[in-house]
């Protein structure tokens, strides 16, 4: 069974209350959940929260939701042990992770990755784009010069879910899927929220912000 995972915890430091706040004119969630839910791969797919608000939101749109305990809502708890915990409560054979800090994502972004991971035999698959960004004063040669390196942008990720069960995401064979610039921003402060909302309205007219 292939499984997508939302992580929703209620505690976001950076934006109170992020996964929730309004995002021309729907939850943040919700453009997650949306795109999740016309994937053509997915089998099932879970919200993982434990705050009821995020919960009440999440089934509004049509997600099920998965009942996260406290001491994983942390800002210590971590991404595997998240998706852990949804493996030892559901069945799966793979896991598409889908944070809700990346808004800007069709459905067919999904499918793709899916799709390599399968194509493939990878363990792992990850969006991103070629980065040239290094630290001021190690490296003195020109732009065009300089080796890109692929920075996962946080968008999509699928895993074998038995390199999760053994306690490493990205084990094995890892495949990568650049993605469009526009889907690599992710949401950390109130600029990204910002920008996410200005390449929403452009990819969406006649939306509200």
């Amino acid at each position: 069974m292939i499984l997508g995972v939302i992580p929703a915890r209620g505690g976001s430091k950076g934006i109170p209350r992020k996964n929730i706040r309004q995002i021309c004119g729907k939850p943040l969630i919700a453009w997650t959940i949306e795109a999740t839910r016309e994937s053509a791969y997915l089998d099932r797919f879970v919200v993982s929260t434990e705050d009821p608000e995020i919960a009440g939101i999440s089934r509004a749109y049509h997600a099920e939701v998965a009942d996260r305990p406290a001491y994983l809502a942390t800002d210590e708890a971590t991404t595997l042990s998240v998706l852990q915990d949804i493996l030892l409560k559901i069945d799966a054979d793979i896991v598409v992770l889908l944070q809700c800090t990346s808004p800007v994502r069709t459905p067919d972004l999904i499918d793709q990755c899916i799709e390599k991971f399968r194509k493939t035999g990878a363990d792992a698959v990850a969006t991103g784009y070629l980065c040239s960004l290094f630290e001021w004063g190690t490296y003195s040669a020109r732009r065009q010069d300089l080796h890109p390196y692929f920075h996962d942008d946080g968008n999509v990720y699928v895993i074998n879910a038995d390199n999760i069960l053994n306690g490493d995401l990205f084990a094995g064979k890892r495949e990568t899927v650049i993605t469009d610039r526009e889907c690599s921003f992710e949401i950390d402060d109130l600029f990204d929220f910002w920008l996410n909302e200005q390449i929403l309205m452009k990819r969406n007219p006649g939306i509200v912000p």
